[in-house]
């Protein structure tokens, strides 16, 4: 049986560093998507947005202090496909053009960028596609507006007859009504054709907008309002409405698994949430030199020149000069405050004197919504404090380029968000591939691949779940961090080289036989686009039924014993 053509609809893809369609986590997790499907030769093709000026350039001014800045982008190597399409926005009719990245180009499937940026478009319009993630509302719905609707059209247009589209996050769910118009309101015949995956647990990730605003957006495809409020309420969510007008959904790791059925629950008529764990491109992340290496002193010997170009760039950048020889731990990430780039730092005179003494060295990297002070006020503390404190960095232009320098150039990778805020995380698997040992909160994809003693650390003790105070989660989980870090990490690196060795191995080891992106795209086809292309156990479309036999990770070996 032939496989179903699917259609990926993701607002961020991340493939390249020279092209600018992305922003950080979700970007790096689609475009792992696009070059697994390209790689193995799936019947898939990719929808984005061409973004004007990207998300945005992240650089230090004359004050010291994180700056955002827009620098218009010009691509020449894309396909012009002398297609375009309309579609009403707030009103107005704005022309959608489409651009490809062939598939040769950076080996992915075939994708398609939208861009509203063109001749014929008003100044209003042609902003829609200025900006990723505009902060403002009306920019927003009406960059949601074009990537679903627009999709569609210019998909139908090419000729490309998919069988599944996938909403990647709620940002594509136009699509899901355009259809829904195309079928004269059959939500039964759209919920065949439509799968989504859910990414956060965190509220802000979950979009919600006053119902007649996305009315007057031309979001609904001409959909009723009454229909809109049944499917997302006044108050719309798309979380919820992608739920009831999807076939299936599916989770990023299996202990989100749990959260997400836990967090909705309450939707009635919502499809089944599955768990399929997130995993990146084997292929594009992992470093020549490190994949070859066969003994221990191969291993550190790869790591040491991987570091040496890491701290070239920095000097080079930053004017600070950072020792191969020294434990490196990397904080790379969004900065969003439940991420907590400021646990390590806590206890300043702690983590000071192993700075001090050079037991350590510090890098941070990352950015935040150009519209969240508290992200903003967090990178400027830590980077201010870095001016004063030894052995430490903070890198500005966390982008591709650099993720990879910085994966490839640490001993540990450092991930410190609250539970179970996330949902997957995996900048840590790719830093795996190159022998950096994974050290985190037991969230997200650690609970499944990061195993103390075998591959990296966890932080994990009794009463991890208790309901305490903030301020108390984060003291505890700190002086984890810290004990762990004195008393194993820095033993073990300086004092038994072998050992660190076996741990950098089993860490490329685990990354590379079931974190590769290659199984995930597999997992996909076989577990959420199939059954939806071609019938099977769930396929009569009755959500009601569905609903109550939602597959849940098995309970025995995923527990989280507070989810409320």
């Amino acid at each position: 049986m032939a496989l179903p053509n699917v259609a990926y609809f993701s607002m961020e893809i991340a493939i390249d560093q020279s092209l600018a369609t992305y922003s950080g986590g979700l970007g790096f997790l689609a475009g792992s998507h696009m070059q697994s499907a390209g790689y193995l030769q799936m019947p898939m093709v990719g929808v984005t947005m061409l973004w004007s000026y990207g998300y945005y350039d992240q650089r230090i001014d004359e004050k010291g202090n994180v700056e955002v800045a827009y620098i218009r982008k010009h691509y020449d190597f894309l396909t012009d496909l002398n297609v375009s399409t309309t579609v009403k926005v707030f009103g107005e009719d704005v022309i959608v053009k489409a651009y490809k990245v062939e598939a040769e180009l950076f080996g992915t499937c075939p994708i398609y960028l939208l861009t509203t940026d063109v001749e014929g478009n008003s100044e209003w319009a042609r902003k829609i596609t200025h900006k990723l993630y505009d902060g403002d509302e009306k920019i927003r719905v009406a960059q949601e507006t074009i990537l679903g609707i627009g999709g569609v059209r210019v998909l139908q247009t090419v000729g490309y007859n998919f069988d599944v589209i996938h909403m990647n996050e709620g940002h594509a769910l136009p699509a899901a009504f355009e259809l829904l118009r195309q079928y004269n309101g059959d939500l039964k015949a759209v919920r065949q054709k439509t799968v989504f995956t859910t990414h956060t647990p965190v509220p802000a990730g979950n979009e919600v907008h006053w119902v007649d605003t996305l009315v007057d957006a031309g979001f609904f495809s001409g959909c009723s309002r009454e229909t809109a409020v049944e499917l997302g309420g006044e108050n719309f969510s798309l979380t919820v409405a992608a739920l009831r007008m999807s076939r299936i959904a599916n989770a990023v790791s299996q202990l989100h698994g749990l959260v997400a059925n836990k967090m909705w629950e309450w939707v009635e008529d919502r499809c089944p949430i599955k768990a399929i764990t997130n995993a990146v491109n084997l292929h594009y992340w992992q470093d020549d030199r490190i994949a070859k290496a066969k003994s221990a002193q191969e291993l550190l010997d790869a790591k040491y020149e991987m570091k040496k170009d890491l701290f070239q760039y920095i000097s080079d950048t930053q004017g600070k000069r950072f020792d191969p020889n020294v434990l490196t731990i990397t904080w790379a990430r969004r900065f969003a405050d439940y991420k907590r780039a400021w646990l390590i730092l806590m206890d300043e005179d702690r983590i000071g004197k192993l700075l001090n003494e050079n037991k350590v060295q510090l890098i941070f990297a990352g950015k935040f919504h150009p519209d969240d002070v508290m992200g903003k006020e967090t990178f400027n503390n830590i980077l201010k404090k870095s001016y004063n404190m030894k052995n430490v960095v903070v890198l500005p232009g966390y982008e591709l380029a650099l993720s990879a320098k910085l994966k490839k150039g640490s001993d540990i990778w450092l991930n410190t968000p609250t539970r179970p805020l996330e949902a997957s995380g995996t900048s840590g698997m790719s830093a795996n591939m190159n022998g950096a040992l994974h050290f985190s909160i037991y969230d997200g994809w650690t609970v499944e691949g990061t195993f103390p003693g075998i591959n990296g650390y966890t932080v994990e003790y009794p009463g991890l779940d208790d309901d305490i105070p903030w301020e108390e989660r984060h003291w505890k989980d700190h002086r984890f961090i810290m004990n762990t870090l004195e008393n194993e990490i820095i033993p073990t690196y300086y004092e038994n080289k072998q050992e660190w060795a076996r741990l950098m191995r089993q860490a490329m080891r685990t990354a590379e036989g079931y974190f590769n992106s290659d199984r995930m795209v597999i997992e996909y086809f076989n577990r959420i686009y199939k059954p939806i292309a071609h019938g099977g156990a769930q396929a009569d479309g009755n959500n009601n039924a569905s609903a109550k036999s939602i597959e849940t990770p098995n309970q025995d070996a995923w527990t989280y014993s507070n989810i409320k």
